[in-house]
């Protein structure tokens, strides 16, 4: 043992704990009670650890009590001290678990928290429950003793900049003979949670559903248990109500608002399990974290395994809740999570169902399926993509910004399918206010052509493979070749004259070409265009332009030359045909073509002084003919 072991050692914050507590201690919170929920999870957990550890290890129960979490009120002191009999921690864990904030999210945290005019919502999702002791304590005092260890470790804070740990006195070794003891030294301002009805309140409200006792030792009287302590999950859905499964959600979860979705069932046969899952109504901070990491915890018969069984499929991940398992083996390990033959039934199960519930509550509860879809549309697109098998399935839960309306599906496109339409149009970009305004979109406009609308990152990825719905191809405005003649125009006055070119197609394709050299791999007269004289479209065979434009983002892939199509109605291209062949002009015209398409498509021209440059010589031309 070393001197350092012994001492009273201090050690400041992490910088980013330090700007959490300042955070905290002047807080932006307008409901402090959820500390006290924060804690009880934090103990849950710990109980939930030390259980896990036993089936290893049996001897780390030992002979002591039941597994329990117990919250103790001292008037007299001023402190609210929460215990439980759990895995415990040692120094190190100590240092590392309330000094540092390992988790990736705690910066995006302290960025809303600053930005929050009330960040009820915030603490749960971000890992950092502890530190909303702060807000009630201008002190701490943690207890704590490792399972199946000896020594006893103290830290203390009083949320400043650092922390004080040593070895624990002789009467704290003595109370504390496995788990963890958390003293809060209250504000003046946060004495009523000493009374016990406050306390009881809390618990009821938050903790009800935790899987362990927890016990209220008051300052008179006996102890006695303030929670239900059953597994919600395991009990019939007949017995329970809207208000209990709220309650359970933000337990569970560690959330604040409503559930927009509940999935309580039990499966039997080949398989025992129970399930119980939550769509929620707000999107949490870590959705488009790189990992794709799932947030439904597994158990087998009520003892907690993990919570990185990735249970769901990763579009599947807002999802919160349980999985009970009847069958698994309590030991199993996380190279037998990923390669269990049950549990793949279990998520091919699941992952079904969820789909399955989502399509009724789609049909029997538009209203709450549309704050599902607002909060998790993104990230249900990329089944799409991924999940060929319930691709067709995705594809209807889908809703879609069109031409004609918000939150349309693709049943009520095909149903307003013009005469002779065969295809469900779409066009990909990267807003749908640009889109809106994209030349790609004139053809189909004036036909009446319903068109979607896509914004998302997603959608580049999941259009780039051929797909249909019920039977109707998707085709892209702005890839390939485009045939529309045969679906009637909504204004067919003087369709005749508004077919007559201004330019020969040959001759003038011939001039542009030459003009543009390498910088495009084609030039085609437009079929697309009635009244811009220029778009640029991909090759059928290869990546969307919006495709490319991401991967090229991100380093990934060659960036392809696209192909520009005319306008030969248009004055501009009978410009290009008038003048003479080789000359400034057809030059100047010829490239502005293409740099008015690349800025329609939200890029910037390849040379912007050569642009600018080019646009003034025009203009000035223009004013002195």
């Amino acid at each position: 043992m070393t001197t350092s072991d012994t001492a009273v050692h201090t050690q400041p914050f992490q910088a980013e704990v330090s700007e959490l507590l300042h955070l905290m201690v002047h807080s932006v919170y307008s409901e402090t009670d959820i500390f006290l929920r924060e804690l009880v999870s934090n103990a849950s957990d710990a109980c939930d650890k030390l259980r896990y550890e036993a089936i290893a290890s049996p001897s780390l129960l030992g002979e002591g009590d039941a597994l329990k979490i117990r919250i103790i009120p001292n008037k007299a002191a001023g402190t609210l001290t929460i215990a439980d009999n759990g895995i415990g921690m040692e120094r190190q864990e100590l240092i590392d678990h309330l000094g540092t904030i390992a988790r990736s999210g705690t910066k995006a945290f302290v960025s809303k928290l600053k930005e929050a005019k009330d960040g009820l919502g915030l603490i749960g999702q971000f890992g950092v429950g502890f530190y909303s002791a702060f807000m009630v304590a201008d002190k701490i005092v943690v207890v704590s003793r490792r399972a199946g260890e000896s020594d006893v470790w103290t830290w203390m804070s009083s949320g400043g900049s650092g922390f004080e740990i040593a070895r624990a006195g002789d009467e704290e070794a003595a109370r504390v003979t496995r788990g963890t003891e958390i003293v809060l030294h209250l504000k003046d301002d946060a004495k009523k949670y000493l009374e016990s009805f406050e306390i009881e309140r809390i618990v009821g409200a938050y903790s009800d559903n935790i899987l362990f006792p927890i016990e209220l030792v008051p300052e008179e009287g006996e102890p006695r248990q303030i929670n239900s302590a059953s597994a919600l999950w395991q009990r019939s859905k007949s017995e329970l109500t809207p208000e209990d499964y709220k309650k359970a959600y933000q337990q569970i979860a560690s959330a604040f608002d409503d559930p927009a979705m509940t999935l309580h069932y039990r499966a039997e046969g080949r398989y025992s399990y129970a399930v119980l899952l939550f769509a929620p109504s707000t999107k949490p901070f870590d959705l488009f974290e790189p990992n794709r990491k799932g947030r439904v915890k597994l158990y087998v018969r009520r003892v907690f395994i993990t919570d990185d069984a990735d249970l769901l499929p990763g579009y599947l991940r807002f999802i919160r809740g349980v999985v009970d398992s009847e069958d698994l083996p309590l030991n199993i390990s996380r190279e037998m999570l990923q390669n269990n033959p049950q549990l793949a039934q279990i998520r091919k199960a699941v992952a079904t169902r969820v789909v399955s519930e989502l399509e009724s509550l789609a049909e029997k509860d538009p209203e709450n399926f549309a704050r599902i879809w607002d909060a998790f549309g993104a990230v249900l697109k990329e089944g799409i993509y991924e999940d060929f098998e319930r691709r067709e399935k995705l594809l209807a839960l889908s809703r879609f910004t069109t031409t004609s309306g918000e939150k349309r599906s693709l049943k009520q496109v095909i149903a307003d399918f013009k005469p002779n339409q065969t295809e469900i149009y779409y066009l990909v970009g990267d807003s749908i206010e640009r889109l809106k305004s994209n030349p790609r979109l004139e053809a189909a406009t004036a036909r009446g052509i319903e068109v979607l609308l896509l914004s998302d990152p997603v959608d580049a990825f999941w259009t780039s493979m051929p797909s249909e719905f019920e039977g109707k191809p998707l085709k892209s405005l702005s890839q390939g070749d485009l045939n529309l003649d045969l679906i009637p125009r909504v204004d067919d006055k003087d369709e005749a004259k508004k077919d007559e070119p201004e330019a020969d197609e040959a001759a003038t394709i011939a001039v542009i070409k030459a003009a543009l050299g390498e910088r495009v791999s084609d030039v085609k007269a437009s079929t697309r265009l009635t009244s811009s004289a220029s778009c640029l479209i991909a090759d059928s065979q290869g990546p969307s332009r919006e495709l490319e434009r991401i991967l090229s983002q991100q380093n990934r892939g060659m960036k392809t030359k696209p192909i520009l199509e005319i306008n030969l109605r248009h004055p501009m291209v009978g410009a290009i045909a008038k003048a003479q062949a080789g000359s400034k002009a057809v030059d100047d015209l010829s490239l502005l073509l293409l740099e008015q398409a690349q800025i329609l498509d939200g890029e910037l021209p390849e040379d912007p002084a050569a642009f600018a440059a080019r646009l003034n010589r025009l203009v000035l031309q223009g004013l002195d003919a």
